[in-house]
């Protein structure tokens, strides 16, 4: 019996000093500093949900918000965050990039006036001044959008303001801006004094389409810690659209830099825009987008979206 004791105790003391199984590691880059676009993540994150599925994250933010698609390409990190116009970009390209999940599964991008100045319509566009951050798509938006009040791009002059998108709106060096995050923009207007108002791309020609996406490389979409990591998103977003005010907390708890009037504001604006079934794919609503993107010239040929986008299984 003592034989059976000292066995048992050696066996105990091996199965206590033996190492723990290491988590599995994934590199998640963003496609900006952190802010309240990232709540799953972060939520994720501070709840302990990727460490119950066995999951290392680290979380990085990007020197060059135009590098994180290309370095996931080139297999310098595991997911990146992008945005769906760019993925159809991307792969007209040829980078071997995929859809794998959704974040924010609605348009984020305005067109946005000041509430108490002239433009009343987008008919009253005309002859008007807007300003702009990023060329090309938000050339193609614009575009759609004058169309349906018969105007064109030539009725209208374009102002590069780079990412003072509420400042020069303020400082009235223009009388409209597009490319404003209806979640940040309009907040940031409200703090500084002035009231803006918002037209909708979807509610004026332009497809709806997934802001928020999260991309990996194509040969890895068998990589079941992808599918892990998307199940835990799907955890923390539920548990944050139930638990809002808890979700705030952490998230400022994690981030206390960003504990302001506006990113609070962001944070519940951006609430009811989070994808609930992050996995799920709308085949129909990409392949449409598609087509929008190629008449508007951003790309040369559409593909079949199940060779950018996919369900994880």
């Amino acid at each position: 019996m003592s034989m059976i004791i000292r066995i048992f105790s050696v066996c105990l003391l091996l199965a206590a000093s033996a190492p723990a199984h290491a988590a599995d590691k994934l590199t998640l880059l963003l496609d900006w500093f952190v802010n309240p676009d990232h709540a799953p993540i972060i939520v994720a994150q501070e709840k302990g949900y990727f460490a119950d599925a066995g999951l290392e994250v680290e979380i990085v933010p990007p020197a060059d918000p135009s590098a994180p698609p290309r370095l996931v390409a080139a297999g310098q990190g595991d997911i990146a965050i992008s945005y769906q116009p760019s993925l159809h970009q991307q792969i007209g390209e040829g980078l071997p990039l995929v859809r794998i999940g959704t974040v924010v599964e609605t348009p984020l991008n305005t067109l946005v006036v000041l509430a108490d100045g002239p433009v009343k319509s987008i008919a009253d566009l005309k002859g008007k001044t807007i300003g702009f951050s990023v060329g090309g798509f938000e050339d193609a938006l614009l575009k759609m959008m004058l169309s349906q009040e018969n105007l064109t791009l030539d009725n209208v002059k374009l102002v590069n303001v780079n990412f003072a998108l509420s400042p020069a709106l303020i400082a009235g060096q223009v009388d409209a801006v597009i490319g404003a995050f209806r979640n940040f923009e309009l907040t940031q207007l409200k703090i500084e004094g002035r009231e803006g108002k918002a037209f909708y791309p979807e509610e004026h020609g332009v497809p709806v389409y997934d802001e928020l996406i999260f991309i990996a490389r194509k040969d890895r979409t068998n990589d079941e810690k992808l599918k892990r990591f998307m199940e835990v998103i799907e955890r923390a977003t539920i548990w944050m659209t139930n638990h809002p005010d808890a979700g705030w907390e952490l998230f400022k708890k994690a981030h206390p830099d960003l504990d302001n009037a506006l990113n609070r504001q962001a944070w519940i604006d951006t609430m009811p825009r989070f994808a609930k079934r992050p996995m799920a794919l709308d085949e129909v609503r990409y392949e449409r987008f598609g087509e929008f993107m190629k008449a508007q010239g951003l790309i040369s040929e559409t593909v079949p979206v199940s060779d950018y986008a996919v369900v994880l299984k």
